[in-house]
């Protein structure tokens, strides 16, 4: 009997030490759950990778030359130094103009498949210039590119490769952006291709201070941006492209934690037109605009510095024909409010020339509603620099360094002026007046808001002017009608 209760014990005992041991063991956490809850892009970059695409751009004959390859970076130190803070930190450096290192003819940068049948979408300083380009897909296959068109004012490139079936990335809507959300590059900085980085954005709507990008309101982000990512897609979280990878901001050369796209919508619009026609055309209204500034709002009649303070018309543009002066504050373009300067050029260049636009306007503080039909925007105009202006000889006679002459009636009759409208510009001596950009020929119509219709007139409003003040002269010219403003020194 013993011996039966010996064998039963230790059945017992081997039976019951497992379950002992499991009950005492600690319990383990699920398999693969996250201590930490933070953003999974790897699905967004597997599906949306294949579609991004490694640009390789022979420049002219491949030649040794200095080449940009990247977003392109300008530091504060490049900056004049009685820029304004906030110009200096927003600025944009335009596409094609770098601090410039030695390359073997060569550019790199980024793009993406937009059509399964092979159209490209990249950076126009990507492949400006280029007598050859490749394509290298995610699989290292290398296709020959041909450039379709660009458009250098948008920065954007068209390239046409043979395929078919091939990925395509979604495109999306940039006007829905908002400061805060997240964003998505895949590119290839330094040649590293398909790198990932993630940010936010930081901004929209921001401008350019090179006129020639005034018609992009680019998206500003802290994604890291480095040479290399030019003309790669950033993607929202649904990895739809919002826009293309373009410029940085930086003191050194690399990212600093600014980086601008350059909306989805701009880029698209460029792409019909260019795919179409091969080349891009914009409305243009003919003026040159500026902040209204806390200073002068109230003068202006406004309760707060809002709209486009218009600085000058160009003789004979849709502006002039429409009526609209300086002085005038647009507040509104097709209903949309204008809070700021910048908002208004996109607008006007994504309609098409032709296009009747009505605008709001605010003038010596009452309102007014007037239409106007776009004209073309000509690309190859330039602004002439004032600094170039050469030095003439000494002409004194009043505080501002001018000497004026009175206007005959066929010289009034050429330049649209009625009797007793301004004086001419002879000769410029004052440095202030020649660096503001007042030349001889120039028209002078007011001086601080005075009419001068001779020399007696116009030395009689600069006649109380002393060291320090601020002058604004109404200038016309055979191009346009505006202000030059500047301090009498």
């Amino acid at each position: 009997m013993s011996r039966m209760f010996r064998h039963f014990f230790a059945l017992f005992l081997a039976l019951m030490v497992p379950v002992v041991a499991q009950a005492q063991a600690p319990a383990a956490a699920p398999e693969g759950e996250p201590i930490v809850d933070l953003p999974d892009f790897t699905r967004l970059v597997e599906r949306a990778g294949p579609a991004v695409v490694n640009i390789e751009a022979t420049i002219g004959g491949g030649e040794e030359r200095e080449v940009a390859s990247g977003p392109q970076p300008r530091g504060q130190e490049d900056l004049p130094e009685d820029m304004p803070e906030f110009f200096k930190r927003f600025f944009e450096q335009q596409p094609g103009m770098p601090a410039p290192r030695p390359r073997s003819g060569v550019s790199q940068g980024t793009g993406f498949i937009i059509s399964a049948d092979g159209y490209v979408l990249t950076n126009h300083h990507v492949v400006d210039g280029a007598s050859e380009i490749v394509v290298r897909l995610s699989d290292r296959n290398e296709l020959k590119a041909e450039l379709v068109g660009s458009d250098p004012l948008s920065d954007v490139a068209l390239l046409k490769v043979k395929g078919v079936g091939l990925p395509v990335l979604r495109i999306g809507d940039s006007r829905s952006l908002k400061p805060g959300q997240w964003v998505l590059a895949i590119g290839s900085p330094f040649g590293f291709d398909h790198s990932v980085t993630a940010g936010i954005v930081s901004g929209v709507g921001r401008r350019s201070l090179d006129p020639s990008q005034q018609y992009v309101p680019f998206i500003q982000t802290d994604v890291a941006i480095n040479r290399g990512n030019s003309g790669g897609p950033l993607l929202n979280v649904r990895g739809e492209v919002v826009g293309i990878n373009s410029q940085i901001f930086s003191n050194s050369g690399g990212y600093m934690g600014v980086s601008f796209a350059i909306p989805i919508e701009v880029a698209m619009n460029a792409v019909r037109q260019l795919r179409d026609t091969g080349k891009v055309v914009r409305g243009q209204l003919g003026v040159r605009i500026q902040d209204v500034t806390r200073e002068n709002a109230a003068e202006l009649g406004l309760d707060r510095p809002v709209g486009a303070f218009v600085d000058s018309v160009e003789n004979g543009s849709a502006a002039s024909k429409a009526g609209i002066r300086p002085g005038d504050v647009i507040t509104r373009f097709n209903g949309r409010e204008i809070a700021r300067s910048a908002e208004l050029p996109p607008m006007v260049g994504a309609m098409p020339p032709g296009s009747r636009a009505s605008l709001g306007l605010l003038r010596d503080g009452k309102p007014l509603d007037v239409v106007v039909t776009l004209s073309a925007l000509d690309a190859a105009a330039t602004p002439a620099d004032p600094a170039a202006a050469p030095a003439v000889e000494p002409a004194g006679g009043n505080i501002l360094g001018l000497a004026v002459e009175e206007l005959d009636a066929a010289a009034r009759s050429a330049l649209g002026l009625k009797a007793g409208e301004g004086v001419l510009v002879a000769r410029v001596a004052g440095l202030a007046a020649r660096r503001a950009g007042v030349v001889p020929g120039d028209v002078i119509l007011q001086v601080n808001k005075a009419p001068v219709g001779s020399a007696a007139a116009f030395e009689a409003a600069v006649k109380n002017l002393k060291s320090g003040d601020e002058v604004r002269l109404l200038v016309r010219n055979a191009r346009s009608t505006g202000f030059i403003t500047f301090q009498v020194r």
